[in-house]
């Protein structure tokens, strides 16, 4: 199976990593422009201290222009490191989220491992919010870095006026510190609870869309309503809990960091009326102790968005590092072959063996449904070769040695339940933009009147899941982009279902005639169908027990006879 990265991230933590890795460059860049930042912000209050102090003492003109020019160099300076820096951080934010989100959808789409429960509700959650959250730890290392850099000045220029004040804020801001680290462990905690709550919403909210024409049909959509307001509440519960940690944190690390500023300004009020530091000196400090609120501030948030960063990254991780259904193998089937199910034990299945040769038409006439869906299954890959007793061949091929993408290349299986998804006539039946037979699969599929009911024709829109659609023209749009998909070994589902019996012989007819020379087979019960094909396999007790023609088995097999007779 092809996956989109030969390496496969376990850990949040190698999620992160790889992260990081991948934006070093712009990383050094953004924290070099934010340094300077926050280096120009921190040599604000030292030039006015260094204003003050020459003025009073010199009095020169010329010293308050030179003075007043370094002000004009700090303040552009700050401007316009500002302004990059965080172009480029964003810029680099945004490009790893799209990253994230994009190889977290195409694992989204490959068959993961069973035992990872996870629905298309919580895997749309993990590569939206999950994947932005953890790009933010993009943005978070440079400014934490920043932060740093501001911090360390201010704590340099004051302890270059008197030391203790230097040793204050180093000692304070790590105090403040490690007191945020604990707080930030609970923030860690309550979110991963929160995305995981929100996720099972959201997973709701798909499993009842999909099922929202049935629920409506016999009054369970009350019911269905009251069951999703109970996981919505649940998640409502949390984000209040988490908000409340994080409002708790933000208060603390504020009160801390007024208390530092605090500190330091009374010291430095004290010292200078002792005549330990200068008026210019003095200001200098109190300067400094108002700003350093901003850079510790940022500085003691960034534990907090470092562990959503971590939360969301594990999260990405269970859809990331999830095993495949199979292992990739190295061949590919032979083009034009023929299918073979040799002794193959899975679910209803006991043991099925039957063949169909290149280019033959064949129908399977299963008296159980569960049967056909697990022969179904089987074949679409969507249970793993090593999950079932037996081997498929596809086109001389065991399935186990070759890769899903090879046999979905080969081999279409197409469900009775085929998803309609939201666009038009044209994108529902050639996602790709590339198909030729578009024309010939509308035809066969009997669709033509649909196109010919609106005036788009087939750039007709369709609304999500074919909610504009009878259930019968969702039926023929999903048989009529299995056709024009053209593969070699098209096997179709209880493809007529839904539609009526004129119309379902036309469809024989067509599929039939369009497929001449292609290996098609149809598991159904449809009597259209079953006259249609070659030969017919009965599928009863999870083995094959008859075979023939329609019409022979319908003249020699009585069991037959009841079960497709209509």
């Amino acid at each position: 199976m092809k996956t989109p990265d030969t390496q496969r991230p376990r850990p949040g933590s190698d999620i992160l990593r790889t992260a990081l890795r991948r934006n070093v460059g712009a990383m050094v860049r953004g924290t070099v422009l934010m340094g300077l930042y926050q280096a120009g912000e921190t040599a604000f209050p030292i030039a006015l201290g260094l204003i003050v102090e020459h003025t009073m003492r010199d009095r020169s003109p010329v010293a308050l222009g030179l003075s007043i020019g370094a002000l004009a160099v700090i303040i552009t300076t700050v401007s316009l490191s500002w302004r990059f820096g965080m172009r480029v951080l964003q810029k680099a934010n945004t490009t790893e989220a799209h990253r994230w989100r994009v190889r977290v959808a195409a694992c989204g789409l490959q068959p993961v491992a069973g035992d990872i429960d996870l629905k298309s509700g919580e895997v749309l959650t993990i590569a939206t919010e999950d994947a932005d959250q953890t790009a933010d730890i993009i943005e978070v290392v440079p400014l934490l870095i920043s932060s740093l850099v501001a911090v360390v000045v201010a704590a340099l220029a004051l302890g270059l006026a008197e030391l203790r004040l230097g040793l204050l804020v180093i000692v304070g801001t790590v105090a403040i510190l490690s007191i945020l680290a604990v707080m930030s462990k609970r923030i860690g905690a309550s979110t991963r609870e929160q995305q995981a709550r929100v996720a099972r919403a959201g997973a709701k909210v798909a499993d009842l869309i999909t099922g929202l024409r049935p629920l409506h049909g016999f009054g369970g959509n009350h019911a269905a309503f009251g069951s999703y307001r109970k996981v919505s509440t649940d998640a409502k519960r949390q984000a209040i809990t988490v908000a409340g940690v994080n409002g708790t944190y933000a208060g603390t690390a504020l009160a801390l960091n007024a208390v530092l500023a605090a500190a330091v300004s009374l010291t430095a009020g004290w010292l200078a009326f002792d005549g330990r530091i200068t008026i210019g000196e003095l200001v200098m400090a109190v300067g400094l102790a108002q700003f350093i609120i901003e850079p510790l501030k940022m500085f003691s948030e960034m534990p907090k968005y470092v562990m959503m960063a971590r939360a969301s990254a594990e999260r990405m991780a269970l859809v990331l590092s999830a095993p495949p259904v199979t292992t990739p193998g190295p061949r590919r089937p032979a083009a034009g072959g023929g299918l073979e199910v040799d002794r193959v034990r899975y679910g209803a299945l006991r043991r099925l063996r039957f063949e169909v040769a290149a280019g033959e038409f064949v129908a399977i006439a299963a008296y159980r449904p569960r049967a056909a869906a697990d022969l179904a299954s089987v074949l679409a890959v969507n249970v793993a070769p090593a999950a079932y007793e037996g081997v498929v061949r596809v086109g001389g091929q065991a399935m186990a040695e070759l890769s899903v993408e090879a046999v979905r290349e080969h081999m279409l299986v197409n469900p009775y339940d085929g998803e309609i998804f939201a666009g038009t006539l044209r994108t529902n039946i050639d996602p790709s933009g590339t198909g030729r037979m578009i024309p010939e699969a509308v035809e066969a599929s009997m669709l033509t009147d649909v196109v010919a009911l609106h005036r788009d024709g087939l750039d007709h829109a369709v609304r999500d899941r074919g909610a504009n659609l009878s259930g019968g023209q969702r039926q023929r749009l999903s048989l009529a982009r299995a056709l024009a998909a053209d593969t070699d070994v098209l096997v179709l589902h209880n493809p007529t279902t839904a539609v009526d019996a004129v119309t379902e012989q036309l469809i024989a007819r067509n599929v039939a005639k369009l497929r001449r020379g292609r290996t098609t087979i149809v598991i159904t019960s449809s009597p259209a169908l079953l006259d249609a094909a070659d030969r017919v396999l009965v599928l009863d007790d999870g083995v094959i027990t008859a075979e023939g023609t329609h019409r022979d088995l319908l003249a020699g097999d009585p069991d037959y006879c009841r079960a497709v007779a209509r």
